[in-house]
């Protein structure tokens, strides 16, 4: 490739990715395309920028050189203290942490005064650059991505589909999406199928950093799976020391359902709640959590939607298992009257799965949050614009599922939450970042501010206000279900690997610039696992030494 296919190659991925987006201003724009050309014509083999490497990760040291900066007088906030002090980031990594820092010149400061900074957020749930019900996501690897850096979130862990079945095959495929990616990212890997080469490429996902696999109990006729199947991922993930995780309906009795509202002549939005209830997300998770007793497995159960799941999840913890339970913005913040509004836009915009539920389960779920019962808050951010979700205008069985929120999550949970009373500014810090990073095994590198720890930080206003609208998010969706909100709490400015990549309402990111992160098994949720399996064995008194007798 020459450079001034480069250049052409590189200006067209400009007004791809930046037809919908917004960012900030026309010389936000201009600065973008200034800096994608000058990459453009780096003399740098293969283009590095967009990740030819032999395993496809991101590399963003030698794209955009990472800054010396120094964070004064701000209240530093992690999940267990919060204390007025500086913080000191060199080469993409905090060096200290600390009062009254002394640097020399070329430093760049940043005045963090009346601000609370705070460690980036990180996304347990997204689903970027998807294919699912005939379609994809309307976010990529780099729109998605950068929304959420204009929010605040700096890492997220996105689900790998696999291509019919094939783990290996959905992993290169997600490889080459990643390649647009401007921040860090993990994966998780969903398991559609079962059969003596998947377990194999279980233990290969490993290998490669992925220490979670996710089971889905709805989607009949696509991705669901059945008993027999989750037992013996359940058994793999043990002894991988991977993490569970299982999208909890009862498939069949929604399948039912659906059929039912149609019979009814319910062929609108409405009739996707109405056909898988609360009680369907309560029986499957409590068929998840048993089963997952059954094997002395850990087990994660994602967006939980409604208070019969979250309460099947308090039982369990009550009684000493490992269950997490993950709601989602969309579950603490809105309910199902949405999905009777006559425009079918309007109304199709909030179709997902669980669904969003009647008033009432958002703040029990807020309540599970605040109490430890929900232990993170993740986003499930599955875009689809007007023209997708209108696949289904005659048949909501047909309407994409998803809806957005990795831009707008910290600035949700921190209004909804801490402004409330309900949690703390250091329980805020754990159930948007550190609690994921201790999960998924990549805490204190994520996480934390303290020195060793990445440069992925934030600083937060929390006497400034947001206004969350389509006009204005840089989703490349044309909808927003939180559209009109306002709130108290601010991102003011995020750096993600020391660099500062949102400031001043304006973003400066770089496809191509994120990295990808691997995950090790054995997280804390398998200390003590060996134990409790001796100590059950040893309470079996069995066998019994029998003796045989002729009859």
């Amino acid at each position: 490739m020459t450079y001034s296919a480069v250049t052409i190659f590189v200006i067209h991925l400009f007004v791809q990715t930046h037809r919908i987006q917004r960012f900030g201003s026309k010389m936000a724009h201009l600065r973008s395309l200034i800096l994608l050309l000058s990459i453009s014509l780096w003399p740098l083999p293969g283009l590095s920028q967009f990740c030819e490497s032999v395993n496809g990760y991101c590399d963003s040291e030698n794209i955009l050189a990472s800054s010396k900066i120094l964070i004064k007088g701000g209240t530093v906030v992690n999940a267990d203290h919060q204390e007025v002090a500086d913080v000191y980031v060199e080469d993409g990594v905090i060096v200290a942490v600390r009062p009254n820092i002394k640097v020399p010149d070329g430093v760049r400061v940043l005045d963090a005064t009346g601000r609370l900074v705070m460690p980036g957020g990180i996304d347990p749930h997204t689903h970027l650059a998807m294919e699912f019900m005939g379609t994809e996501t309307i976010d990529n690897f780099f729109s998605g991505q950068a929304a959420a850096l204009a929010g605040g979130t700096t890492m997220h862990i996105d689900f790998i589909i696999p291509v019919n079945g094939s783990l290996s095959k959905g992993y290169e495929a997600y490889v080459e999406k990643a390649k647009l990616s401007c921040m860090d990212y993990g994966f998780h890997m969903a398991i559609t199928k079962w059969d003596d080469i998947v377990p194999k490429e279980m233990e290969t996902m490993v290998e490669k950093g992925i220490n979670s696999f996710k089971f889905f109990m709805a989607y009949k006729g696509s991705l669901m799976i059945s008993d027999e199947l989750l037992l013996e991922g359940l058994k793999k993930c043990k002894s991988l020391g991977a993490l569970a995780m299982v999208h909890a309906e009862n498939g069949d009795a929604v399948f039912e359902g659906q059929k039912r509202m149609i019979q009814l002549g319910i062929t609108g939005p409405e009739g996707h709640a109405l056909s898988r209830p609360p009680v369907l997300e309560a029986e499957a998770t409590a068929r998840a959590i048993r089963l997952a007793a059954f094997v002395n497995a850990p087990l994660y159960v994602v967006h939980v939607m409604s208070s019969d799941a979250m309460e099947e999840i308090a039982r369990a913890q009550k009684s000493g298992q490992n269950v997490i339970g993950e709601p989602v913005v969309s579950g603490l913040v809105l309910d199902d009257s949405v999905l009777w509004n006559p425009d079918f836009i309007t109304a199709a915009k909030f179709v997902m799965s669980p669904p969003i539920r009647a008033a009432g389960h958002g703040k029990a779920l807020q309540a599970a949050l605040s109490t430890g019962i929900l232990k993170l808050v993740g986003t499930d951010h599955c875009t689809f614009n007007s023209k997708q979700k209108s696949l289904g205008i005659d048949d909501f069985r047909k309407i994409p599922n998803g809806v957005n929120g990795i831009e707008e999550r910290m600035h949700l949970v921190w209004d909804t939450m801490v402004e409330s009373g309900q949690i703390s500014a250091t329980d805020y810090v754990r159930v948007t970042s550190t609690e994921c990073a201790k999960l998924f095994n990549i805490y204190p590198r994520k996480g934390a501010i303290r020195g060793g720890s990445d440069a992925d930080i934030i600083i937060f206003n929390p006497n400034s206000t947001f206004h969350i609208s389509a006009h204005s998010h840089h989703s490349r969706s044309d909808t927003n279900v939180y559209e009109g909100r306002s709130g108290k709490g601010k991102v003011e400015v995020t750096i993600s690997g020391g660099r500062i990549v949102w400031e001043n309402e304006e973003l400066n990111v770089v496809p191509g610039s994120g990295n990808y992160i691997s995950k090790p098994p054995f997280n804390y949720l398998y200390h003590g696992i060996n134990k409790a399996d001796q100590n059950y064995f040893a309470s079996l008194k069995a066998p019994v030494n029998r003796i045989k007798q002729s009859l």
